[in-house]
């Protein structure tokens, strides 16, 4: 059975490494080597965990382990999504990734709820994420969610331009 627990700065080491290796697990196919290895070091590099866990106030990450072994993260924080309904108080699930062996089996959903939970500890509040247009099984567990399709925009991975989906949940009271 995995734990949950929220991530630590001296998680960022094990994160870059949970990070590469879902994404490209799950996206690598996707992309030119070289495009993916700047990618990874911009977005998953130890420095940029750091940078995020420094920031203990507008951001936090959970760790899902299993027998010591990281096998899923989820990150959450204020949106950054290009979407003109963005306001300033709005939330978002920026990352939720599990090593493929740790799929299906509600890890995904105890950190998709640890998150929302945390983003909601203040009380309602919009709620954004995306996800790449052909992810439709994580399209449904975000519909699962209460979250819904408003827009898209082209998420870079050096020269590439994938079709990503804004997916947004309305502040319930």
């Amino acid at each position: 059975m995995a734990s949950i627990r929220r991530a630590v700065p001296a998680d960022a080491a094990v994160l870059a490494e949970l990070g590469t290796a879902t994404f490209v697990e799950t996206f690598g196919h996707l992309y030119a080597p070289t495009d993916l290895q700047a990618f990874l070091e911009e977005s998953h590099s130890i420095a940029a965990y750091e940078q995020v866990l420094a920031d203990a106030s507008g951001y936090a990450l959970w760790i899902a382990e299993c027998d010591g072994r990281a096998i899923g993260y989820a990150q959450a924080g204020p949106c950054g999504l290009p979407h003109t309904d963005v306001r300033p108080e709005d939330g978002e699930i920026k990352r939720l990734y599990l090593r493929r062996e740790a799929q299906s089996g509600g890890v995904g959903r105890a950190l998709m709820d640890a998150a929302m939970a945390w983003l909601l500890h203040d009380g309602p509040r919009t709620l954004w994420l995306s996800v790449w247009s052909e992810n439709f099984g994580a399209q449904r567990f975000y519909a699962r969610y209460g979250f819904a399709f408003v827009g898209e925009y082209e998420f870079i991975v050096g020269d590439q331009r994938d079709r990503e989906f804004i997916y947004r949940r309305v502040a319930q009271a």
